[in-house]
Parts: C-alpha cells; sequence; structure tokens
C-alpha cells in the first residue's frame, strides 16, 4: 500500500482541481456544478522520483435528505480512514463557512494528522484573507497557500505533504511502473456497473442508486486477484444522445470521457441487464465496441431476477445477444447476479482468458494452410472491378490485438468483396480460438506504398 493523501472539504473549494494537478493529468470532472465528485476517485502522485495515493472526495456541505449526497458523505469517510494524512481545502476567496468549522473540529479530533490548504490564493489580497481564515479555524496547523488552477505553491505543498509522511514512518516510495492491463465497465444507467465492480472489489467502493447516472466519472482501481492484477474502470451510463445534449456539459464530458475509457482498455465488460429488452442505447455501445480495438465480454447481470429459467435459457439468451449486437457477436456472454455475488467470482477466469487471446501470435506456417482451406471452402468474391483478385497470401502483423495483412494482387484494395473479407476474419478468430478479441484484417497490394 503507497502512502496515502486524502482530499477532503466543502463543495467547489477546488479539490478536484488540485487532485487533477497532483496527478498531473485531468482524471477527475471539473465544474462550477455543486456535487460534480460523487465517488471517490484515486490516482497516484510522483514528485521527485517517489509516489503516493491521493484519493479526492465528494463535497461535505451536504443535504442529509438527499440519498446520494449521504452516500457521498460515507465514501468520504471511507477514503478518510484510509488515508496517512488529510488535506483540508477551503476556498479563500469565499471565506470561511459555518460547516467548515465544524468540519475541522471534527478532523481535529481525530487521529490522522491534517494539513490545511487554503485554495484559491492567486492574489496578495487574497493571501491576506488566510490571516481570518486561520483565526476561525484555530485548531488546525498554519494554513498552506495554494492556486490549484494555476499551480502556485502547489510543490510547496507536496514537499511539506512528503515531509509530513516521512515524519509519520509513511515514506514514499520509489516510483515503479505498473503495467497491469486495463478493463473498462461500461453500459447504460442503472444496470448494475458500479454493483459489479463493489462485489469484485468485495466492499462499497462506488455509489449505487436507483437514480440514473449517479456515477459521473470514469474512476479507476487497481485490483489484485491471484497473482494477477487489473486497473479496472468504472464509467458513467451512457444515455441516448439526444438525452446527453439536452443534459448539458457534464453529462457530455463524462460521455466523452467514458470513449476515452474503452479506445484505451485492453478489456471491455458491456453490462446489460436481464430483466430489460435491448435497447438502441446499448446498440450504439456495441457498435462503438466494434472499432474500439478493445476486447469484449457480454455481463448479463440481474440473472437472479429472471424467472422460469430452464436448461435452455442461457442459450436462448446468447442468441438474443448476438441477433441484438451483431458487430459483437464474438464476446463471450456471461450470467451474474452483482447483487447477490452469483458468479462473479468467475469473471477473472474469463477476462484472464480474453487477455491471453489478444496477444496470440500465429506461426506463419499455420497462416498459409489456414489461407488455402479458407480459399478452398469460399472461393474470394469480387468487389468493385469486373473479377475477384488473386490473394496472394496472409500474414499476422500485430498483436494486442491482432492484426493481419491480406495481400491481392490489384490496382485497388476495393477489388475484394467486403463480405468475404468478413467471412475470412470471422473464421480466423473461429479457428484460431480468438473468442472476446478484435480482429482486423487489412488489404495490402505489393508495392503499395502506405498512407
Amino acid at each position: 500500500m503507497l502512502p496515502t493523501i486524502t482530499l477532503v472539504g466543502r463543495t467547489n473549494v477546488g479539490k478536484s482541481t488540485l487532485f487533477n494537478r497532483l496527478l498531473e493529468r485531468p482524471k477527475a470532472l471539473v465544474s462550477d456544478i455543486a456535487g460534480t465528485t460523487r465517488d471517490r476517485n484515486e490516482g497516484e502522485c510522483l514528485w521527485r522520483g517517489k509516489v503516493i495515493r491521493v484519493i479526492d472526495t465528494g463535497g461535505l456541505d451536504v443535504d442529509f435528505s438527499d440519498e446520494i449526497e449521504r452516500d457521498i458523505v460515507k465514501q468520504s469517510e471511507r477514503a478518510q480512514e484510509q488515508a496517512d494524512l488529510i488535506l483540508f481545502v477551503v476556498d479563500v476567496k469565499t471565506g470561511i463557512l459555518p460547516q467548515e468549522i465544524e468540519l475541522a473540529k471534527q478532523l481535529t479530533a481525530g487521529d490522522t494528522p491534517v494539513l490545511f490548504v487554503a485554495n484559491k490564493a492567486e492574489r496578495e489580497s487574497e493571501r491576506l484573507s488566510l490571516y481570518e481564515a486561520q483565526y476561525q479555524l484555530p485548531g488546525l496547523p498554519p494554513a498552506i497557500p495554494i492556486s490549484a488552477a494555476r499551480g502556485t505553491g502547489v510543490g510547496d505543498l507536496l514537499d511539506v505533504i512528503y515531509e509530513q509522511l516521512e515524519e509519520l514512518g509513511k515514506a514514499p516510495e520509489e516510483s515503479q511502473v505498473v503495467t497491469a492491463p486495463t478493463i473498462a465497465v461500461i453500459g447504460k444507467p442503472n444496470v448494475g456497473k458500479s454493483t459489479l465492480l463493489n462485489s469484485v472489489l468485495g466492499e462499497e467502493r462506488f455509489i449505487t442508486s436507483p437514480i440514473a447516472h449517479t456515477t459521473r466519472e470514469p474512476n479507476d482501481m487497481l485490483i489484485k486477484s491471484g497473482e494477477n492484477e487489473y486497473i479496472f474502470m468504472d464509467t458513467a451510463g451512457m444515455r441516448k444522445k439526444g438525452k446527453v445534449k439536452k443534459a448539458g456539459g457534464l453529462e457530455a464530458a463524462a460521455v466523452r470521457r467514458n470513449e476515452w475509457v474503452v479506445r484505451k482498455a485492453d478489456v471491455t465488460l458491456l453490462v446489460v441487464d436481464a430483466t430489460e429488452p435491448i435497447g438502441t442505447q446499448e446498440k450504439t455501445l456495441a457498435g462503438f465496441l466494434k472499432g474500439s480495438g478493445s476486447g469484449v465480454i457480454i455481463i448479463v447481470n440481474k440473472w437472479d431476477l429472471v424467472e422460469d429459467k430452464t436448461h435452455k435459457t442461457m442459450n436462448e439468451y446468447r442468441e438474443y445477444m448476438a441477433a441484438s449486437f451483431p458487430f459483437i457477436s464474438w464476446a463471450p456472454v456471461m450470467f451474474v447476479s452483482a447483487l447477490t455475488g452469483q458468479r462473479t467470482d468467475t469473471l477473472f477466469d474469463m477476462i484472464d482468458e480474453v487477455l491471453a487471446r489478444r496477444q496470440t501470435e500465429i506461426p506463419q506456417v499455420q497462416l498459409d494452410q489456414f489461407l488455402e482451406t479458407a480459399q478452398r471452402q469460399l472461393a474470394p468474391r469480387r468487389g468493385k472491378g469486373v473479377k475477384p483478385p488473386k490473394v496472394l497470401g496472409l500474414k499476422q502483423i500485430k498483436t494486442n490485438p491482432p492484426v493481419f495483412e491480406l495481400v491481392i494482387k490489384s490496382k485497388r484494395t476495393d477489388t475484394i468483396s467486403t463480405a468475404w473479407v468478413r467471412y475470412l476474419t470471422n473464421k480466423i478468430r473461429k479457428d484460431f480460438d480468438l473468442i472476446g478479441v478484435p480482429v482486423r484484417v487489412q488489404i495490402t497490394i505489393p508495392g503499395a506504398v502506405a498512407k
């Protein structure tokens, strides 16, 4: 476990901006909308060659009649329990509010050391208000003025953080490169993505709620299963484009991040609700996955709620999935209950299988034999032009995921039928057991210069 600091404070004081600054990348969504951060967000901060763990939390000035806001407080409390050092962040522009005085009392009464961070102190006039803030919060150590947005004072803050951790016997660790595969979890709102991750983790790491779009930003978590490590990334539920556009900038920004997460992922878990029919949202996601390069596993959640199941039900549902998602009909299907934990313990086995298949490298002699058989079973078809081109060879040019080069004798690459290339692609996947893996076959012409 890395030495851990947790950012705590009310809404809109700049905790997520500081979090992004410490990570040196825009991982957390930042906006003027109160409550943008809901789940606790984690990342690693590298400073002077050493690494610590940073946890961002939601604002603590909440309406306790609201279920989601009560859950935000619970997540923040868990993050504080994990912390070796707490950063109490305030906004010096707005001054100290009554709820911050109460929060400061709670923090200083605990066993975890606290640093007082005065954010948005860009100008000298704002720094003068530090004296008033210090007077109102007498139990805290001297305030450290910073501007998270501009980066002013953040280096000094990091020096203090690292010195404090050293004194506490929690010395920051030397930087190491984590090469764990990334696993994205996507789906429409309320299909149980966060519940699934909580089941895998064995703790309530993510807020779950029947209210749509509870998760607003991708959250990643390093998980160890046996000897293997994985980086799991939860995402916001993706609604129809029209609704996202109508909802405004915050949700649209969350969806753009989801798309970036999927392109980055080695494997994506597409979670669907077994109790609801497949709709346009899920089909849109499947179409996006087709070109993402990610491996895919379809997770049929809430399987325990399906009534009148027989020994044929799973196979019938697999056929339904293949018909609903023709773009990713090659993805394996798992039936789970995230709420009860049914079959979630086998999830890592399936992920490992897909990850291994992504690395498949097929010897050229086998590809030569395969191509000969494939053409004998179905001769190459004509695309544009008067006759089908002659196929000269097939070779693998990439792994993770596998990419193959089909060489044809022609002046143009579109003289071969796309249907026949699709047939060849599906046959490669089937004959070489590449289930769950995107396979790409690109057409080349001898002597042609790649654009």
